[in-house]
């Protein structure tokens, strides 16, 4: 993939990460899921990432009812690629995970490409107040916490909403997760072109090094050769640095509050827009152009939007 091809941004708009007393402009009803992911959208994202949360307190759920109350407003009022978790949150079942997809029919969901340990936990103790009595168990529960990615559980996501049309972000926190996706592309439950989101970052998974980068991108080649798109996700911190160093390389990236909560150094992001505005001006500064929804589905072969049951 040369590195002058148009960068596809994806934004992930809240995810089940954070909780809402770490951030005020973390998103959690559903009509600030929708206002945030319609400005990403507008700001140069061509995919937005979607989870919901319950909004009385900001839990994640899985519930298709509240995915139901942004994702018409979203498709309404721009053109974005409508990207849907099957990840969830540690709270749920995998059939609870897969339950808005199912429903929604989407043109991508997310799919993550192993089972792990996923540590939250640290954030414990850099928060001192928690505004909601969930959130401080739902942090400490995740030292015992395994995220569940079986070879069954990934085998019948990719039977259920592949049978739809639905394509794939494909999530790989770490290297044995190519090896696994490769395993499914060989079977055939799987056909290019990929999506291959490289997570750096996340307690569990691979460090957020540039060495790591590298080698995820080498091996990604090795074994998909020119039928992979790839893209940049780093936690925290490495965010900014890490998806610049992705799109020199060639790859995409991604952004947005669920990986990050942060402008810059010491200062919390408003909303995902200003991630957005910020990645794009790296990449403009850097030459480069942003890919419109329309490239994004060409290039990811995507059913479109007419095709979504929602």
């Amino acid at each position: 993939m040369s590195a002058s091809r148009p960068v596809i941004v994806t934004c992930a708009v809240t995810g089940a990460i954070h909780t809402p007393s770490m951030s005020p402009h973390l998103p959690i009803t559903p009509g600030q899921i929708a206002a945030e992911a319609i400005a990403a959208a507008r700001a140069g994202a061509a995919i937005v990432h979607l989870h919901a949360r319950d909004p009385v307190d900001g839990r994640p759920t899985g519930d298709p009812a509240l995915f139901r109350e942004f994702l018409p407003e979203i498709r309404a009022a721009c053109d974005v690629v409508i990207n849907i978790t099957t990840g969830g949150g540690q709270n749920m079942s995998v059939e609870d995970r897969i339950a808005c997809a199912l429903a929604c029919r989407p043109e991508m969901c997310s799919l993550n490409l192993g089972s792990m340990n996923f540590g939250l936990f640290p954030a414990l103790s850099r928060h001192a107040r928690f505004e909601h009595s969930w959130e401080r168990p739902y942090l400490e529960a995740s030292r015992g916490f395994i995220f569940r990615n079986t070879f069954a559980d990934i085998e019948h996501i990719l039977r259920s909403l592949g049978e739809q049309g639905t394509r794939f972000e494909l999530e790989c926190y770490d290297v044995g997760h190519l090896y696994t996706l490769a395993h499914f592309l060989d079977r055939g439950l799987l056909a290019p072109p990929l999506l291959v989101q490289f997570i750096f970052g996340i307690l569990g998974g691979i460090g957020a090094e540039p060495e790591n980068l590298l080698h995820m991108r080498a091996l990604a080649h090795r074994l998909f050769g020119n039928d992979v798109e790839w893209s940049v996700l780093a936690a925290g911190r490495h965010q900014l640095g890490l998806a610049t160093m992705g799109a020199l390389c060639g790859g995409n990236v991604r952004v947005g509050l669920e990986d990050s909560l942060y402008l810059g150094k010491g200062t919390l992001a408003k909303s995902n827009r200003e991630q957005v505005e910020k990645i794009r001006h790296v990449l403009e500064q850097l030459s480069m152009e942003l890919a419109s929804p329309a490239d994004a589905r060409r290039r990811l072969a995507l059913k479109g939007a007419g095709n979504v049951g929602f």
